[in-house]
């Protein structure tokens, strides 16, 4: 049955991933909803939440506010919360309430920044797609709204796209990604979404080259790359992390084998070549999330029901799954070697 979830819980929606990358710019973040979602994001896909506070608010849109559509109560409320909050910019990002009463974010857009008289930025998202989505979204916008023009180019300072803890699953890893580039020979590492505040993304045209660690900074990069000629590479720095059991015994659990990677899609990719590149293995890729055509392998699946995935583990005959340790919930028949690899948009776990 469509939708129907057993055994998996349900994935980070997308307003948790654009509220995730905008988190430590210094912006207000507004939660256009009721209440319910922001706290969805706040309380379950923000891990940073607990030790890390941003000022991230509910609209609190009532009924008849929605059903009315009153957006100047929304600006009113912004423009009070800019009083107390010494804000570089606005965010107010869409759920489902929006989403159906087709609510104008252009019309949001101006009356906000003629009041405040900072920029704005409207994330479209509807709490329909994963958090991919509206990561996406939002790494284009902020690159749109705040990169400037006319900046030299530093051949020791490098971009990270796509590094949010949704796609991590781990509270360091722009300190050990930012590490592992240092003793490629770059001085200056800018990971957006964890590590840098607005004025990193302010120079983002400044960067030699950027890297690209999940699908949903794709577009970003590409955009940055037309934009000031900005080459980029999709790869994760830290899959060696993930596999750091497997590569004290050698890889030998892979030798051989056939090899189902679950996770999203450049870290499952990146698994897998440094798998390839150890033992002669059959490697297949697959994710809940985006799978870019360029950066896919025609026996890569894309997953998208509970029932879809216990089938393709009961017929592909896998002997070793890569995955978030959750998943072993939806296939308990399963006997061959299972590899934990936390996806923290999938269970929440780090």
């Amino acid at each position: 049955m469509k939708g129907l979830r057993k055994y998996i819980s349900p994935f980070a929606p997308d307003m948790s991933g654009a509220a995730s990358v905008l988190y430590k710019l210094g912006g207000i973040i507004v939660i256009c909803d009721a209440g319910g979602c922001a706290g969805n994001v706040c309380g379950f896909d923000e891990p940073r939440w607990a030790t890390e506070k941003s000022t991230i608010f509910s609209a609190g849109l009532r009924d008849m506010d929605a059903i009315l559509g009153r957006d100047d109560r929304l600006v009113a409320k912004l423009a009070d919360a800019a009083k107390k909050v010494e804000a570089k910019f606005a965010a107010v990002i869409g759920t489902p309430v929006p989403a159906v009463i087709a609510t104008d974010y252009n019309a949001i857009k101006k009356m906000t920044e003629k009041k405040l008289q900072i920029p704005v930025l409207t994330i479209e998202t509807t709490g329909m797609d994963l958090y991919d989505v509206g990561a996406e979204e939002a790494y284009l916008k902020m690159f749109k709204t705040f990169a400037k023009e006319s900046l030299a180019v530093e051949k020791e300072t490098i971009g990270v796209i796509g590094a949010i803890p949704l796609d991590m699953s781990d509270l360091k890893a722009a300190d050990k990604i930012e590490a592992a580039l240092k003793k490629e020979g770059f001085k200056n590492v800018y990971c957006y979404g964890m590590g840098v505040d607005l004025s990193k993304v302010e120079a983002a045209g400044s960067a030699s080259k950027n890297i690209v660690v999940s699908p949903a900074g794709v577009k970003a990069a590409q955009y940055l790359k037309e934009r000031f000629g900005t080459p980029y590479e999709v790869k994760y720095p830290l899959a060696y992390d993930i596999l750091q059991d497997e590569i004290k015994e050698g890889f030998k659990i892979f030798e051989g084998k056939k090899v189902l990677i679950i996770h999203q899609q450049v870290i499952a990719n990146s698994i897998r070549d440094e798998i390839n590149g150890k033992v002669n293995s059959d490697v297949t890729v697959a994710s809940w999330f985006m799978l870019k055509d360029e950066l896919k392998e025609d026996q890569d699946v894309s997953l998208r029901e509970e029932d879809q995935f216990v089938q393709l583990i009961e017929q592909g005959n896998y002997d070793v799954i890569v995955g978030d340790n959750i998943l072993k919930r939806a296939i308990p028949n399963f006997k061959g070697k299972y590899v934990d690899s936390p996806h923290f948009a999938v269970s929440g776990k780090m």
